[in-house]
């Protein structure tokens, strides 16, 4: 099912295969239309309607990304995806739900979603998130081999390590690509706008306070107890500089 009139470049993983997509929701008619739509990419694509399903769907797919309903028969969208990190801890997931609240939505980026849609949602729309998060997840490209450093905190872009005085710090996805975008920039003023443009690919629907929100979660893991890196700029944005 087409999402557009006219032919995007296709997006595959670095060794020329399809991308692999999961899309986990309980009613069939719309796994169908979520796979027509990625088939159409060119993406291959598993399916499940429960949490139970998508687990073992997951072990036996190993996809770049999920699409992941928040409400399933069996247990929430939230379980599936803590369950299927266990396995494959950096795959990233865009959550769908019907439930148009700020405590839903943020509910699932707090537990370490990527992104979200509210149904009812165009197909469209959906593919250009999934297209986004593939790309700031680098699923679609080759690993570069080049590090950066700011003071006492690396970030190793091959690998998707980064340490803080030699301490490792876990990161999930878009924490990873928030961190990269301002250590590619130290000491520069870095907008709100710049940001959601750089990391999420679009507006965020106007919600610029997931913005506050992933910064507040890289503070909790880069600057609890060392001396500060990542500033706030009252009204101009936000700035990493060397902690001391």
């Amino acid at each position: 099912m087409p999402t557009s009139d006219v032919r995007r470049e296709p997006l595959t993983r670095p060794d020329g295969t399809p991308i692999r997509v999961l899309a986990v929701d309980d009613e069939p008619s719309l796994t169908e239309l979520l796979s027509m739509a990625m088939r159409y990419e060119g993406w291959q694509v598993g399916t499940a309607g429960s949490g139970l399903a998508a687990v073992q769907a997951a072990r036996e797919l190993r996809p770049d990304a999920i699409v992941l309903d928040m409400m399933l028969p069996d247990f929430d969208g939230l379980e599936v995806m803590r369950r299927i990190r266990t396995e494959q801890p950096d795959v990233p997931v865009i959550f769908l739900t019907a439930r148009d609240a700020v405590e839903d939505r943020i509910g699932g980026l707090t537990a370490g979603g990527d992104d979200y849609v509210t149904k009812p949602f165009s197909l469209e729309e959906l593919i250009a998130r999934l297209r986004g998060l593939l790309r700031r997840t680098g699923a679609d490209q080759p690993r570069s081999s080049s590090t950066l450093v700011v003071g006492d905190l690396v970030l190793d872009e091959d690998s998707h390590e980064v340490t803080r005085a030699g301490e490792p710090v876990s990161l999930t996805a878009t924490e990873f690509e928030l961190l990269r975008y301002l250590m590619r920039n130290p000491r520069r003023v870095l907008s709100k706008a710049q940001i959601l443009d750089r990391v999420w690919n679009y507006d965020f629907g106007g919600q610029a306070n997931v913005v506050e929100l992933y910064i507040s979660y890289l503070r909790k893991k880069i600057d609890a107890g060392r001396p500060a890196m990542i500033h706030t700029m009252r009204g101009a944005g936000y700035v990493l500089r060397p902690g001391g």
